[in-house]
Protein backbone atom coordinates (compact mmCIF):
# COMPACT_ATOMS: atom_id res chain seq x y z
CA UNK A 1 0.00 0.00 0.00
CA UNK A 2 1.38 3.80 -0.40
CA UNK A 3 2.02 5.55 2.83
CA UNK A 4 3.48 9.35 3.24
CA UNK A 5 5.95 8.84 6.18
CA UNK A 6 9.04 10.25 7.32
CA UNK A 7 12.38 8.31 7.91
CA UNK A 8 14.01 11.47 9.47
CA UNK A 9 13.08 14.10 10.78
CA UNK A 10 13.11 17.78 9.23
CA UNK A 11 11.42 20.08 6.54
CA UNK A 12 8.54 19.38 4.68
CA UNK A 13 10.93 17.58 2.28
CA UNK A 14 11.44 15.00 4.27
CA UNK A 15 7.98 13.44 3.65
CA UNK A 16 8.16 10.30 1.39
CA UNK A 17 5.21 8.34 -0.75
CA UNK A 18 6.46 4.75 -0.15
CA UNK A 19 5.01 1.46 -0.80
CA UNK A 20 4.42 -0.19 2.58
CA UNK A 21 3.24 -3.51 3.87
CA UNK A 22 -0.62 -3.85 4.46
CA UNK A 23 -1.03 -3.82 8.57
CA UNK A 24 -2.93 -6.28 10.21
CA UNK A 25 -5.42 -5.12 13.47
CA UNK A 26 -4.07 -6.47 16.51
CA UNK A 27 -6.36 -6.60 20.00
CA UNK A 28 -8.83 -3.80 19.94
CA UNK A 29 -8.27 -2.69 16.37
CA UNK A 30 -9.82 -1.96 13.35
CA UNK A 31 -8.38 -2.12 9.92
CA UNK A 32 -9.73 0.70 7.82
CA UNK A 33 -9.68 1.26 4.20
CA UNK A 34 -8.78 4.88 4.11
CA UNK A 35 -10.71 7.24 2.37
CA UNK A 36 -9.25 10.69 3.48
CA UNK A 37 -6.82 12.15 6.02
CA UNK A 38 -6.76 14.92 7.78
CA UNK A 39 -4.04 17.28 8.38
CA UNK A 40 -3.13 19.11 11.59
CA UNK A 41 -0.25 20.89 13.22
CA UNK A 42 0.06 17.77 15.47
CA UNK A 43 1.09 16.08 12.23
CA UNK A 44 4.13 18.70 11.68
CA UNK A 45 5.47 18.45 15.40
CA UNK A 46 5.72 14.93 15.31
CA UNK A 47 7.56 14.92 11.34
CA UNK A 48 9.66 17.73 13.09
CA UNK A 49 11.03 15.62 15.80
CA UNK A 50 9.21 17.54 18.63
CA UNK A 51 7.04 14.82 19.01
CA UNK A 52 9.03 11.46 19.82
CA UNK A 53 6.43 8.67 20.58
CA UNK A 54 7.42 5.93 18.75
CA UNK A 55 10.84 5.02 16.84
CA UNK A 56 11.16 6.40 13.10
CA UNK A 57 10.03 5.17 10.23
CA UNK A 58 6.62 6.47 10.92
CA UNK A 59 3.88 7.14 8.76
CA UNK A 60 1.87 10.55 9.96
CA UNK A 61 -0.98 11.27 10.32
CA UNK A 62 -3.91 10.96 13.42
CA UNK A 63 -7.65 11.84 11.72
CA UNK A 64 -8.96 10.26 8.95
CA UNK A 65 -12.15 8.88 7.98
CA UNK A 66 -12.62 5.47 6.31
CA UNK A 67 -14.29 1.66 5.67
CA UNK A 68 -14.09 -0.71 8.01
CA UNK A 69 -12.43 -3.90 6.21
CA UNK A 70 -11.56 -6.35 9.20
CA UNK A 71 -12.05 -6.49 12.94
CA UNK A 72 -9.10 -6.98 15.21
CA UNK A 73 -10.01 -9.31 18.30
CA UNK A 74 -12.09 -7.44 22.00
CA UNK A 75 -13.06 -5.12 19.39
CA UNK A 76 -17.67 -4.68 19.66
CA UNK A 77 -19.50 -1.93 18.12
CA UNK A 78 -18.46 -2.27 14.60
CA UNK A 79 -19.04 -4.51 11.40
CA UNK A 80 -17.23 -4.69 8.62
CA UNK A 81 -18.38 -2.30 5.97
CA UNK A 82 -18.88 0.42 8.10
CA UNK A 83 -18.10 4.25 7.14
CA UNK A 84 -15.99 5.33 10.39
CA UNK A 85 -14.45 8.43 11.14
CA UNK A 86 -11.76 9.50 14.33
CA UNK A 87 -8.38 9.06 15.43
CA UNK A 88 -5.47 6.49 14.84
CA UNK A 89 -3.89 5.97 18.68
CA UNK A 90 -2.34 8.02 21.57
CA UNK A 91 0.94 8.51 18.86
CA UNK A 92 -1.15 10.33 16.50
CA UNK A 93 0.38 8.46 13.60
CA UNK A 94 -0.73 6.35 10.94
CA UNK A 95 -3.55 8.03 9.03
CA UNK A 96 -1.54 8.83 6.27
CA UNK A 97 -2.01 5.83 4.32
CA UNK A 98 -4.09 3.52 1.85
CA UNK A 99 -4.74 1.32 4.79
CA UNK A 100 -4.80 2.01 8.71
CA UNK A 101 -5.31 0.37 11.93
CA UNK A 102 -6.79 2.75 14.02
CA UNK A 103 -7.95 1.77 18.10
CA UNK A 104 -11.69 1.19 17.73
CA UNK A 105 -11.99 3.26 21.08
CA UNK A 106 -11.10 6.33 19.08
CA UNK A 107 -13.44 6.03 16.21
CA UNK A 108 -17.15 6.70 15.51
CA UNK A 109 -19.79 6.16 12.78
CA UNK A 110 -18.94 8.53 10.38
CA UNK A 111 -21.89 11.39 10.06
CA UNK A 112 -24.29 10.52 7.69
CA UNK A 113 -24.50 13.96 6.24
CA UNK A 114 -20.71 14.26 5.17
CA UNK A 115 -18.28 12.92 2.72
CA UNK A 116 -15.02 10.98 3.56
CA UNK A 117 -13.26 14.36 3.03
CA UNK A 118 -15.71 16.66 5.19
CA UNK A 119 -15.83 13.44 8.32
CA UNK A 120 -11.76 13.56 8.03
CA UNK A 121 -11.85 17.35 8.76
CA UNK A 122 -13.92 16.98 11.61
CA UNK A 123 -12.46 14.71 14.68
CA UNK A 124 -9.60 16.06 16.42
CA UNK A 125 -10.44 19.70 15.66
CA UNK A 126 -14.62 19.06 16.83
CA UNK A 127 -13.88 17.13 19.75
CA UNK A 128 -11.17 19.79 21.21
CA UNK A 129 -13.96 22.59 20.82
CA UNK A 130 -15.72 20.15 22.86
CA UNK A 131 -13.87 19.17 25.83
CA UNK A 132 -13.10 22.81 26.20
CA UNK A 133 -16.34 23.84 26.59
CA UNK A 134 -18.12 21.44 28.19
CA UNK A 135 -15.65 18.88 30.32
CA UNK A 136 -12.78 21.40 31.31
CA UNK A 137 -15.15 25.13 31.27
CA UNK A 138 -18.52 23.17 32.38
CA UNK A 139 -20.35 25.98 30.33
CA UNK A 140 -23.90 26.94 31.48
CA UNK A 141 -26.47 28.51 29.33
CA UNK A 142 -26.21 32.56 29.77
CA UNK A 143 -22.38 32.62 30.52
CA UNK A 144 -20.26 34.87 27.85
CA UNK A 145 -17.69 33.32 26.42
CA UNK A 146 -14.52 34.53 24.32
CA UNK A 147 -13.51 32.39 21.81
CA UNK A 148 -9.61 33.51 20.87
CA UNK A 149 -8.36 32.40 17.64
CA UNK A 150 -11.91 31.64 17.06
CA UNK A 151 -11.57 31.55 12.65
CA UNK A 152 -9.14 28.70 13.32
CA UNK A 153 -10.44 25.10 12.86
CA UNK A 154 -11.06 24.45 16.47
CA UNK A 155 -12.19 28.23 16.92
CA UNK A 156 -14.97 27.49 14.82
CA UNK A 157 -16.26 24.50 15.81
CA UNK A 158 -16.40 26.36 19.55
CA UNK A 159 -18.32 29.19 17.97
CA UNK A 160 -21.18 26.76 16.72
CA UNK A 161 -20.66 24.65 19.96
CA UNK A 162 -20.84 27.54 22.07
CA UNK A 163 -23.76 29.77 20.58
CA UNK A 164 -26.06 26.32 20.51
CA UNK A 165 -25.25 25.81 24.16
CA UNK A 166 -27.09 29.15 24.92
CA UNK A 167 -23.54 31.04 25.40
CA UNK A 168 -22.91 34.44 24.20
CA UNK A 169 -20.53 34.11 22.15
CA UNK A 170 -17.52 37.21 21.58
CA UNK A 171 -15.16 35.53 18.99
CA UNK A 172 -11.64 37.35 18.46
CA UNK A 173 -10.10 37.19 14.77
CA UNK A 174 -8.90 38.94 12.15
CA UNK A 175 -11.80 41.89 10.39
CA UNK A 176 -11.91 39.75 7.52
CA UNK A 177 -13.43 36.88 9.23
CA UNK A 178 -15.87 38.76 10.72
CA UNK A 179 -19.15 38.31 8.61
CA UNK A 180 -18.21 34.33 8.84
CA UNK A 181 -18.15 34.08 12.21
CA UNK A 182 -21.19 35.83 12.32
CA UNK A 183 -22.71 33.22 10.68
CA UNK A 184 -21.56 30.80 12.77
CA UNK A 185 -23.09 32.03 15.73
CA UNK A 186 -20.83 35.28 17.22
CA UNK A 187 -22.76 37.87 18.69
CA UNK A 188 -19.26 39.89 18.49
CA UNK A 189 -16.63 39.69 16.58
CA UNK A 190 -12.76 41.70 17.98
CA UNK A 191 -9.93 42.54 15.77
CA UNK A 192 -7.55 40.67 16.77
CA UNK A 193 -5.15 42.70 14.99
CA UNK A 194 -6.31 46.24 16.38
CA UNK A 195 -8.47 45.71 19.32
CA UNK A 196 -6.75 44.82 22.68
CA UNK A 197 -9.53 42.06 24.33
CA UNK A 198 -8.67 43.84 27.84
CA UNK A 199 -9.52 47.13 26.98
CA UNK A 200 -12.75 46.73 25.22
CA UNK A 201 -14.20 43.16 27.41
CA UNK A 202 -14.73 42.36 31.11
CA UNK A 203 -16.98 40.44 32.58
CA UNK A 204 -16.47 36.93 30.72
CA UNK A 205 -16.89 33.84 31.97
CA UNK A 206 -14.95 31.27 29.91
CA UNK A 207 -11.81 32.55 27.37
CA UNK A 208 -11.12 29.06 24.97
CA UNK A 209 -7.38 29.75 24.18
CA UNK A 210 -6.44 28.28 20.96
CA UNK A 211 -3.54 31.17 20.15
CA UNK A 212 -1.74 30.93 23.20
CA UNK A 213 1.81 33.07 23.54
CA UNK A 214 1.55 36.99 24.45
CA UNK A 215 -2.27 36.39 24.25
CA UNK A 216 -2.80 33.89 26.86
CA UNK A 217 -1.98 35.86 29.71
CA UNK A 218 -3.69 38.85 28.45
CA UNK A 219 -7.29 37.13 27.70
CA UNK A 220 -7.05 36.54 31.48
CA UNK A 221 -7.77 39.97 32.22
CA UNK A 222 -10.75 39.71 30.88
CA UNK A 223 -12.35 37.26 33.08
CA UNK A 224 -14.67 37.68 36.05
CA UNK A 225 -13.13 36.90 39.04
CA UNK A 226 -13.65 33.19 39.44
CA UNK A 227 -14.27 32.40 35.55
CA UNK A 228 -11.36 29.90 33.96
CA UNK A 229 -9.24 29.96 30.52
CA UNK A 230 -8.98 26.78 28.65
CA UNK A 231 -6.27 26.21 26.75
CA UNK A 232 -5.24 23.82 24.27
CA UNK A 233 -1.58 25.32 23.31
CA UNK A 234 0.07 25.68 26.36
CA UNK A 235 0.08 25.46 30.18
CA UNK A 236 -0.67 29.24 32.23
CA UNK A 237 1.67 29.81 34.79
CA UNK A 238 0.38 28.96 37.95
CA UNK A 239 0.91 32.67 39.83
CA UNK A 240 -1.13 34.03 36.98
CA UNK A 241 -4.29 32.56 37.78
CA UNK A 242 -4.38 33.43 41.06
CA UNK A 243 -3.28 36.84 40.67
CA UNK A 244 -6.35 37.82 38.81
CA UNK A 245 -8.75 35.29 40.80
CA UNK A 246 -9.40 33.32 38.08
CA UNK A 247 -8.89 29.44 36.80
CA UNK A 248 -6.84 28.45 33.98
CA UNK A 249 -6.96 24.88 32.93
CA UNK A 250 -4.84 22.62 29.88
CA UNK A 251 -5.53 19.90 28.09
CA UNK A 252 -4.09 17.33 25.38
CA UNK A 253 -7.61 16.47 23.42
CA UNK A 254 -8.55 12.29 24.35
CA UNK A 255 -10.32 11.12 21.28
CA UNK A 256 -13.43 8.50 22.14
CA UNK A 257 -16.09 6.91 20.21
CA UNK A 258 -18.47 8.58 22.61
CA UNK A 259 -17.58 12.03 21.63
CA UNK A 260 -17.23 11.27 18.18
CA UNK A 261 -20.69 9.97 18.09
CA UNK A 262 -21.96 12.72 20.44
CA UNK A 263 -20.62 15.19 17.37
CA UNK A 264 -21.72 12.30 14.67
CA UNK A 265 -25.11 13.68 16.08
CA UNK A 266 -24.34 17.45 15.68
CA UNK A 267 -23.96 17.16 12.07
CA UNK A 268 -26.79 14.76 11.26
CA UNK A 269 -29.36 17.23 12.73
CA UNK A 270 -27.22 20.19 10.65
CA UNK A 271 -25.92 22.17 14.16
CA UNK A 272 -22.30 21.67 12.89
CA UNK A 273 -20.72 22.59 9.65
CA UNK A 274 -17.20 21.61 8.50
CA UNK A 275 -14.70 24.11 7.04
CA UNK A 276 -12.52 22.28 4.47
CA UNK A 277 -10.17 24.36 2.71
CA UNK A 278 -6.93 22.97 0.53
CA UNK A 279 -7.29 19.06 -0.66
CA UNK A 280 -4.57 17.35 -1.68
CA UNK A 281 -4.20 13.27 -3.22
CA UNK A 282 -2.07 11.62 -0.50
CA UNK A 283 0.93 11.69 -3.05
CA UNK A 284 1.14 15.58 -2.00
CA UNK A 285 1.62 15.28 1.99
CA UNK A 286 4.99 17.30 1.92
CA UNK A 287 3.07 20.36 0.04
CA UNK A 288 0.10 20.20 2.71
CA UNK A 289 2.69 20.11 5.66
CA UNK A 290 3.96 23.47 3.16
CA UNK A 291 0.71 24.73 3.67
CA UNK A 292 1.08 24.11 7.32
CA UNK A 293 3.84 26.16 7.78
CA UNK A 294 2.87 29.35 5.95
CA UNK A 295 2.53 28.50 2.11
CA UNK A 296 -1.03 29.81 0.63
CA UNK A 297 -3.90 27.86 0.81
CA UNK A 298 -7.94 27.90 1.54
CA UNK A 299 -9.08 28.84 4.76
CA UNK A 300 -10.17 25.61 6.26
CA UNK A 301 -8.86 22.18 7.33
CA UNK A 302 -6.42 21.04 4.69
CA UNK A 303 -6.91 17.20 4.03
CA UNK A 304 -5.36 14.55 1.57
CA UNK A 305 -7.40 12.62 -0.20
CA UNK A 306 -6.65 8.87 -0.21
CA UNK A 307 -7.22 6.58 -3.21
Amino acid sequence: MKAARVLQYGPPSVIASDDVPRPEPGAGQLLVRVKAAGVGEWDALTREGKIQLQPLPLILGAELSGIVEAIGAEVSGFQVGDEVYGATNEQFTGAYAEYAVPFAGRMGQKPKRLNFVEAASAPVVAVTAWQMLFDYARVTRGQTALIVGAAGNVGAYAVQLASQAGLHVIASARAANRQHLTELGAERVVDSETELSEDSLTGVDVVLDTVGGETQPRSLRVLKRGGILVSVVSPVPEALPERYGVRAAYFIVDITTARLDKISELFDAGKLVTAVGTVLPLEEASVAHEMLGGAPHKRGKIVLRVG
